[in-house]
């Protein structure tokens, strides 16, 4: 990430309208609130994912964030924003709702309306800035569920976050390619995640059940990719549906279950095997962690799929 500011450069006499400038610069246009006589400390980097803003605010200085309808009036780009709070604590308060969101939790909010974060104490957050096209839930249902933090001790919440803090400090060791990929995997399980958490609140409109339904069977599959067991009838029982209503809802994606899941383990297998840091892990190892029971089987599948067999994409990728 680039470093936007950090205090310690700055002269103290200029800190505050420093610090004002590139909030609203990177984040804005904004209504930044802090006391002129406060001694201001921090630290702000901003990066890109893909398509996807990343943003890392560091602070001890109490102060505080709005969005008001006339900065709103004056520029309003179609954006969501999830904060997860990786240290700290911060307030962040929308549609009539407030929260204390708190180290591990992550909240999404909606750039487009009013809005509130306040900071009583040093924070260390990650601010990840999406297109709001990119979530595949509607807009009314994000709406309940904004200034509400997100459960992250199980579903789709526990993948989530360890996945924000991994792509915060990771950013700059992505190469396109992979960052375009990852960010598709970040905006897939923010929705997922939502879907969930509107499911447990009955916020879901009845045309918007399938598509909630269908990401939280992804998001269970990409949990479960590892188990050999994992097959269409056992996923059709983990959700209580069944098997027919099960391929209906893939229809939409030209896969059928069985097909869906044996691609998104080859997918894990090609990216564990293109990475550097897994070059001495033997394929046999690798096909067996996602699921693949036979490696001859494993061998010919990914030969069929990508072209090359698994140890000639491992060579081309990593050398």
């Amino acid at each position: 990430m680039a470093v936007l500011i950090r205090t310690r450069d700055v002269p103290a006499a200029r800190r505050h309208d420093a610090w004002r400038g590139v909030v609203c610069d990177t984040l804005g246009p904004l209504d930044l609130r802090i006391d002129r006589d406060a001694p201001l400390r921090g630290q702000i980097d901003a990066g890109l994912l893909g398509p996807l803003g990343v943003g890392r605010v560091r602070t001890s200085t109490p102060h505080s964030v709005h969005r008001t309808r006339g900065l709103i009036r004056r520029e309003s780009p179609e954006l969501y924003r999830v904060v997860l709070a990786m240290s700290g604590s911060l307030l962040v308060a929308q549609d009539g709702r407030s929260a204390r969101l708190r180290q591990g939790e992550f909240v999404i909010y909606d750039f487009c309306r009013p809005y509130e974060l306040r900071y009583d104490a040093p924070v260390h957050l990650a601010v990840f800035s999406l297109p709001r096209s990119s979530i595949a839930v509607p807009a009314g249902t994000v709406a309940h569920l904004t200034a509400t933090p997100v459960a992250t001790d199980t579903g789709a919440g526990s993948l989530t976050v360890p996945l924000l803090r991994r792509v915060t400090a990771d950013l700059d060791d992505y190469r396109p390619a992979s960052a375009a990929r990852l960010a598709t995997v970040v905006t897939d399980l923010i929705s997922t995640t939502i879907a969930e958490r509107a499911e447990r609140l009955d916020v879901i409109p009845e045309d918007a059940r399938d598509r909630t339904l269908l990401l939280r069977i992804h998001a269970f599959v990409e949990q479960h990719l590892g188990d050999p067991a994992l097959t269409p009838s056992t996923l059709a029982a983990a959700h209580h549906v069944s098997l027919r209503q099960l391929h209906r809802l893939f229809e939409p994606e030209n896969m059928t279950v069985a097909a869906w899941i044996r691609h998104r383990r080859l997918e894990r297998c090609r990216r564990e095997l293109g990475d550097p840091s897994a070059r001495n892990t033997p394929v046999s190892v690798v096909c067996a962690r996602w699921g693949f029971a036979n490696l001859a089987h494993f061998s010919r599948l990914f030969s069929r799929t990508y072209g090359v067999s698994p140890a000639e994409y491992r060579r081309d990728a990593v050398g």
